[in-house]
This record gives structure tokens, sequence and C-alpha cells, in this order.
């Protein structure tokens, strides 16, 4: 059984035991966090909502609150003179997902 969850406005493949990663939530870790906005839940049936499936959530768990690997953005223009260089680290949150109620 799975659903999918839309967190921030994207949408994630959430299956219980399984970890997602998501953009940044408030929250600590060991936190129990409970996503209402279930686009899609697999079970028997499949349930499809338009646009979220009534009575369906997402149970889970803050696992961690981290940063992911730094990216580094060069930009330049050839034969200009024009060089930036700039890293960024995106927060991101992990979340273990307990359960899928209103399957």
């Amino acid at each position: 059984m799975y659903a999918v969850v839309e967190v921030k406005g994207k949408q994630y493949r959430a299956e219980k035991g399984a970890s997602i990663r998501v953009d940044r939530m408030d929250g600590e870790k060991g936190q129990t966090v409970t996503l209402d906005s279930v686009l899609l839940v697999s079970g028997e049936t499949v349930k499809v909502g338009a646009p979220y499936v009534s009575g369906a959530s997402v149970k889970a768990v803050i696992a961690d609150q981290a940063k992911a690997d730094k990216i580094i953005v060069f930009k330049y223009k050839p034969k200009k003179d024009y060089r930036r260089k700039h890293g960024h680290r995106q927060s991101y949150t992990l979340l273990q997902v307990e359960d899928i109620l209103g399957a």
C-alpha cells in the first residue's frame, strides 16, 4: 500500500516504513507530523482525490533535520571577463512514514 502526498507544493510517494526527504518543515527530531493533503491512496482499490482524498492522511515522524550536499553554481561569459561562483546547501527534513490512514 502506498499514497501520494503533497508537501509544500511537491508530490512524494509514501509507503509504510519508508523514508521521505522533503523540503524543510518546522518541528524537532522525533515529533509526529500528519500530512493531510493526500492525492492518491493505493490499497485493495485505488482512491484518487479531486484534488485530495477526503478522510485520508499520512502519519510520519521527523527523523532528521539536515542540509544536503553543497552544489556550486558557476556562471561565466566567454571573452567578457565575467565570472560568478556561488554555493548553495538546501535544507531538508527526513520523514519516516509510520502509517497511511483512510485507505
